[in-house]
């Protein structure tokens, strides 16, 4: 079996190689995203391997097939990137990583909304140039707190255990309810009427794409914290803009974005951006961007390369796909 993955990183190359070592599949290792005009560098590749922001779009899949690909193997958990029910129509299953570390995201949505009521960033540039003055750093208390949790899945019931940690209330919406003692589950105009911090863990549909827009903003509490470490565009980020400049939020932390592709993890340190949304947010005093980082553990990029290749195996073997996307 012969693998084609794009997008890769340095970091991509390490761990994929790591496990390898087990399975002893040919890997090639490409740097382009996968898209309608990559896509012809998987020729003589038995399987792809894409990641969150390559376009796996009809006229992408059309190459794929024509160029003898068998199999899409998505190392994220996302699937919003890639048309799955034309892939299956022309004989090419789609499959996935559910759950590689739910931790790493939790975990970095958690220090993102720490570095974002304690303002940490500013305390930093502060004492790097030796100015050790407290004014303007009074941040607020996580303890007692009501958090509201967007999705209730691996990810957000990680969450859900660390605001418990902090002695947060936690109110949740989710369609698909699950039991989590200590937590209260309600409809989402009420959590976000109440919510102190609202936290998005869910995957992005057609149904949520813009869940967080002007009307869900304005009920929310104009000292409300939003963090998004999920998917970018169930935000409207041009929405999000609007209040934060009314001060209709106080703040906003963000690991993803909705037009991030071509823009997270690249180098545009020389060339700045052309995204003058993004560029806004950025340089907002109570605004944090991070680059789509929350799954960069090195657990959870171990994960990401077993799972993958176990998912690789299963379809080698003619066995049942069980992370197949249907």
């Amino acid at each position: 079996m012969k693998i084609a993955l794009f997008d890769t990183k340095s970091y991509d190359k390490e761990h994929f190689e790591a496990v390898n070592k087990g399975y002893g599949y040919d890997i090639e290792y490409l740097t382009p995203e996968l898209n309608s005009h990559t896509a012809v560098l998987a020729k003589g590749a038995d399987v792809v391997c894409p990641f969150v922001n390559c376009t796996v779009d009809r006229a992408a899949i059309d190459s794929l097939k024509e160029n003898g690909v068998k199999l899409i193997a998505l190392r994220s958990a996302g699937f919003n990137n890639t048309d799955y029910n034309y892939a299956a129509s022309v004989g090419i299953p789609v499959v996935r990583v559910p759950a590689y570390s739910p931790h790493a995201v939790a975990e970095h949505s958690f220090a993102l909304l720490l570095a974002l009521v304690r303002k940490l960033t500013h305390a930093y540039v502060r004492t790097r140039e030796f100015n050790f003055s407290l004014s303007g750093l009074a941040g607020i208390d996580l303890y007692e707190k009501t958090m509201g949790v967007i999705g209730t899945g691996r990810i957000g019931r990680a969450a859900i255990d660390i605001a418990k940690g902090f002695g947060m209330k936690v109110l949740a919406y989710d369609p698909y309810p699950a039991a989590i003692e200590g937590v209260e589950y309600t409809d989402l105009d009420t959590l976000l009427s109440q919510s102190d911090v609202v936290s998005l863990y869910c995957p992005l549909t057609n149904e949520n794409r813009h869940l967080i827009n002007k009307a869900t903003i304005d009920a929310m509490k104009d000292t409300a914290y939003l963090i998004n470490t999920s998917r970018g565009a169930l935000i409207d980020s041009e929405a999000l803009l609007d209040a934060l400049k009314e001060r209709k939020l106080g703040g906003a932390a963000l690991d993803v974005y909705e037009e991030e592709a071509g823009i997270f993890y690249t180098d545009q340190s020389d060339t700045g951006i052309e995204d003058d949304t993004l560029a806004r947010l950025i340089s907002m005093p109570n605004v944090i961007i991070t680059s789509h980082q929350g799954y960069l553990t090195k657990e959870a990029l171990s994960a990401i390369s077993r799972t993958t290749l176990d998912n690789i195996r299963e379809f080698e073997e003619g066995k049942p796909l069980t992370n197949q996307v249907k």
